[in-house]
């Protein structure tokens, strides 16, 4: 049989038929969850770098934010590039960069700030390309077998980033806490689960081909951009995904250190983790929610329990008990969890193949500006309480909820997800 491609550059089968990888989305989905791992492992080390290298709370708070000055750049350009050239043709590099971030943090254990400061901005780059291209080459791999139209694509996205998300800073909270070389066994399990992701990734069949030749600037840009959905529900959206989760793991802990005694690193990395497995749990919920017919059931509730999850972090802010913390960030976490699922699908219903990356790129840019609103309810301190901070908070996420659901229409007009067939099926 030979190779042939669609208008929209993915493979097809002789005769003109696309189709699907099977199980290659696991694949796909373990490079995502590899590079989410390396992305989250370094925050529940933030108070050990602050005592091994007398650090102050600003400078440790500047090498975590460098990931996103990586980050968004990776997102934008590693998007539509993979859109143009190929998932796996940015994926594999992406994982190698992500080993590359780790490397340079082992070495920032002994050799100083500045290689913290370039492992965390590599992290980001490494992180920007794979999440992009990752999510969709894991769209268009789920496409294998589903039925009804089906869309298991967003979810299993969402699945894969909370893993790496849960593990990468329990496993490392937990060696930095009781394990020798507290600066470089926390990073190992990343070094070895990412030549494994490596491995997987370049025997995964690619579901698309290299389209014509074109000047990067018009390989960068991303139709669709301007449509009314995506401007007017979808961005509004997506700043609440990480905005969420990034109170819970971020903001949170810190209001009740002085409860923890020994303890806080622990806590920290058990909190991060939490978050993130509540997204995962969360996602039976969204998949009964999810009607194409009516985008308001999923996204009313997704942002209803981000409003609840902000409540109870105003409780836990003013009573400063450690198992208040806990639940909000339980709830937190699945709110999470609903957003990120319920913005992925309606990307993904806007997007055709050829702006897929793109698109999606664009949509997780926007979420990651959520990971500002620790910095912001900081600042803000001075002039009213954090409980007070936090309930303003959910009133401007509540305002969302109402703008977000009024302007949501029916996707009569959403494009059919195409079944795909990866390259090892079509000799």
């Amino acid at each position: 049989m030979t190779k042939q491609t669609a208008r929209d550059g993915t493979r097809l089968r002789a005769g003109g038929q696309r189709a699907g990888g099977g199980r290659d989305w696991l694949r796909a989905a373990t490079a995502v969850a590899a590079v989410g791992w390396g992305a989250n492992q370094f925050a529940p080390l933030l108070l050990l770098y602050r005592a091994e290298l007398n650090l102050s709370a600003t400078t440790v708070n500047a090498a975590f934010g460098l990931y996103a000055l990586g980050l968004i750049p990776g997102l934008l350009v590693g998007g539509p590039i993979s859109d143009r050239f190929g998932r796996r043709r940015i994926m594999v590099p992406a994982l190698f960069v992500s080993l590359l971030a780790s490397a340079l943090l082992v070495a920032g254990g002994d050799a100083g700030l500045g290689w913290l400061f370039a492992g965390r901005l590599v992290a980001g780059i490494a992180s920007g390309a794979a999440f992009s291209s990752g999510a969709a080459w894991i769209k268009e791999l789920s496409a294998t077998g589903a039925t009804g139209g089906a869309n298991h694509g967003p979810r299993r996205v969402t699945v894969a980033m909370s893993a790496g998300f849960a593990g990468g800073p329990l496993v490392a909270g937990v060696l930095a806490q009781w394990a020798p070389l507290p600066t470089v066994l926390p990073y190992l399990p990343h070094l070895l689960l990412t030549a494994l992701a490596l491995s997987l990734a370049m025997r995964t069949g690619e579901t698309r081909t290299p389209g014509r030749a074109a000047g990067l600037w018009q390989a960068l840009r991303v139709p669709g951009v301007r449509a009314r959905t995506f401007t007017t529900v979808v961005l509004p959206l997506a700043p609440w995904v990480f905005g969420s989760a990034s109170i819970a793991l971020a903001y949170l802990p810190g209001l009740v250190r002085d409860r923890l005694g020994g303890h806080a690193l622990v806590f920290g990395a058990v909190v991060t983790t939490l978050s993130a497995v509540a997204g995962i749990l969360v996602q039976p919920l969204a998949r009964r929610m999810d009607d194409p017919h009516r985008p308001r059931r999923l996204i009313g509730t997704a942002l209803t329990i981000v409003v609840a999850g902000l409540l109870v972090a105003a409780v836990a802010a003013a009573s400063t008990q450690p198992a208040v913390v806990v639940v909000a960030v339980l709830v937190l976490g699945a709110g999470y969890g609903c957003c990120q699922v319920c913005g992925l699908q309606e990307v993904q219903r806007l997007a055709r193949p050829d702006n897929l990356a793109g698109l999606t790129a664009i949509y997780q840019a926007t979420s990651y500006l959520g990971f500002a609103a620790p910095f912001l309810l900081a600042a803000l301190e001075p002039i009213a309480s954090p409980g007070v901070l936090l309930v303003v908070v959910a009133a401007l996420a509540a305002l969302t909820l109402a703008w977000t659901t009024r302007r949501a229409g029916p996707a009569e007009d959403a494009e059919p997800t195409p079944s795909l067939r990866t390259d090892r099926e079509l000799a």
